[in-house]
């Protein structure tokens, strides 16, 4: 179906086809060549790390930074149950085991208390997935993490421009994880980074990603390593992008406090604003009281040309990691949310639109 009003597009409209014919003029395509050297440092020096490893997708970059890490069979991960697939099948992925946590009804992010009762002498790491544009309680997570003698890993798929007491996500643990994917701040069509202050992790990740070639020695492989590099041509779309990460992130902002602003009815509930949290709104998510509104009402914002996602399901309820125990707020949360447009190309008029449509749904339903 074609909306008027998608969830979501990016915004190409910078010096993307310029570096990426620059690319193809110079021949280097694949995963040598000089904007691959320039996306890692830019964007370390933006999000105030020290070091930065582009790789092939998000996906992959949580893979390698667990495993840098050294995570492995028979350790135990903490994760949210109420995140994207992603964050919990690299956790698999490594032979470890996924231990779920719920989240908080207000913030929508993972439950810090809850994680003190998963811990077990098994358990080897945390990871924290920052969600919807916002942070998790970083300074109760890291507290834990050091009283237990835990790693950290931070997901910030959905965090680039979030800042938790003014320091960047992805600066509180050990390592941390971006994705460049065709509906993030900043794109790369497919693409991700692996970030962490600490220097012999950031050569593991470097060491890994490239097939475990050895630093100094051609074609000698020393460890079971992955191909996980990033193409210079996404690097160069990636550099471009981030030229206009400040305009892109202001914008999302702007039109967050837009739909805040045209959004009248008291049924309708955004993510709670703490202060010392600058959320960069990844997206502009609502959540509703009930399933059956939330279904109802995507179907009536379909009817009028706009698009919606629905919030993602629980891990502990999909086939492959089901679980009986119950985590009440991420089963809320997975069926009363809903992801509604917030690409950078919106203007007022369009935010005003879709919230009229938003309001009309409650008012006839209220008559």
């Amino acid at each position: 179906m074609n909306y008027k009003y998608p969830v979501y597009q990016p915004s190409l409209q910078g010096n993307e086809k310029i570096y990426v014919l620059d690319c193809l003029d110079s021949t280097w395509i694949s995963s040598k060549g000089k904007y691959i050297n320039q996306f890692e440092e830019q964007f370390a020096q933006k999000i105030g790390s020290k070091h930065a490893a582009t790789v092939s997708n998000g996906t992959v970059a949580l893979h390698v930074a667990l495993v840098a890490l050294g995570i492995g069979p028979n350790d135990e991960v903490i994760v949210p149950t109420f995140t994207y697939i992603a964050s919990v099948n690299a956790i698999a992925y490594t032979g470890a085991k996924p231990v779920f946590v719920d989240s908080e009804m207000d913030s929508w992010q993972m439950n810090a208390q809850d994680i003190i009762s998963k811990i077990t002498s098994k358990t080897k790491a945390i990871m924290a997935v920052h969600l919807y544009g916002s942070s998790c309680d970083m300074d109760a997570i890291v507290k834990i993490a050091k009283e237990h003698s835990l790693l950290l890993i931070e997901d910030c798929a959905e965090s680039f421009g979030t800042y938790y007491k003014n320091i960047h996500t992805g600066n509180f643990g050990d390592i941390a994880t971006f994705s460049f994917f065709g509906n993030k701040t900043i794109t790369t069509g497919e693409g991700g980074m692996v970030t962490t202050n600490n220097a012999a992790l950031h050569e593991k990740v470097m060491h890994y990603k490239g097939q475990g070639l050895a630093k100094n020695r051609e074609y000698w492989h020393d460890v079971v390593g992955f191909n996980y590099r990033m193409t210079n041509i996404c690097a160069a779309i990636g550099v471009a992008q981030l030229e206009q990460a400040d305009v892109f992130i202001s914008k999302k902002i702007q039109i967050a406090n837009w739909y805040k602003k045209y959004i009248q009815s008291t049924d309708v509930h955004f993510q709670e604003e703490k202060e010392y949290i600058k959320n960069s709104y990844w997206m502009c998510s609502i959540a509703v009281n009930t399933e059956e509104i939330r279904d109802a009402l995507r179907k009536h914002l379909a009817d009028m040309g706009i698009e919606t996602r629905p919030f993602f399901h629980p891990a502990h309820v999909m086939p492959i990691y089901k679980e009986d125990t119950i985590y009440p707020v991420s089963e809320h949360l997975s069926k009363v949310g809903i992801n509604i447009p917030s690409y950078p190309q919106l203007l007022e008029s369009d935010i005003e639109y879709i919230s009229t449509c938003i309001n009309s749904y409650f008012e006839n339903k209220n008559v």
